[in-house]
């Protein structure tokens, strides 16, 4: 059963060969998540990972990427011996994966969700994985992209308190609150981690966290946080 949870975002900005000039600015979140990658891979060189994305539901699993059609070409793979290559691998998967390769880890089984899965269908999946046998779980998803004067599109006064009340559900290891989480308000938030966050809240606990920390630097809310059974 999964005893290890690591929660990420998912942006290009973690690869510093998509993100120029920006090294600097972007790298402490890229070490939050190595951070949390790497701790995943001392529990288990074998991930489970969950993200929502609008190709799901599917799973991607032993196969090859790139980040090309985010400007550069840093190919990725979320096995160490891929058997074939997925021209268009969607972001989560290839964070995903670049993820596995810098924590060194052995492969990493993605199931990718469609964004507005419902809580209910949600909430089974994560009972589904916690069932499976896996022991380590890669959570991925961005919080809101509406915080502040760099907000995506326009800035939303409620962006704050509700990556507020994600970072609290995470720091308290509290799936009922992940669970209460609002799919419409996070649509329109832009959250695009809400679905993930709540298969994690049916993945069996109980849980405390060991790692959490929240930042939103452009405009975007990414969580990371480590939970242990």
């Amino acid at each position: 059963m999964i005893s290890r949870v690591a929660v990420v975002p998912h942006p290009p900005l973690l690869v510093p060969e998509l993100v120029g000039g920006a090294v600097a600015e972007t790298q402490a979140v890229r070490a939050a998540c190595l951070a949390a990658a790497r701790d995943l891979a001392a529990h288990d060189l074998d991930w489970t990972a969950v993200a929502a994305d609008p190709t799901g539901p599917r799973v991607l699993e032993n196969v090859a990427g790139s980040f090309l059609g985010f400007g550069v070409d840093v190919p990725v793979s979320l096995s160490a011996e891929p058997s074939s290559v997925e021209p268009a691998m969607p972001l989560p998967a290839l964070v995903a994966g670049w993820l596995r390769e810098h924590a060194g880890a052995r492969s990493v089984r993605v199931h990718l969700v469609p964004p507005d899965l419902p809580t209910a269908d949600c909430v089974a999946l994560g009972a589904e994985l916690g069932a499976s046998g896996n022991r380590a779980l890669l959570v991925l998803g961005d919080g809101s992209h509406r915080h502040g004067e760099q907000a995506v599109g326009r800035p939303d006064d409620r962006a704050g308190s509700f990556d507020d009340g994600v970072r609290a559900a995470l720091v308290h290891a509290d799936a009922e609150a992940l669970k209460a989480l609002d799919p419409v308000v996070a649509d329109e938030l832009g959250a695009a981690g809400r679905a993930a966050w709540q298969v994690l809240a049916g993945v069996p606990g109980p849980w405390r966290c060991t790692r959490s920390e929240f930042s939103a630097p452009f405009g975007v809310g990414y969580h990371v946080a480590v939970w242990e059974a």
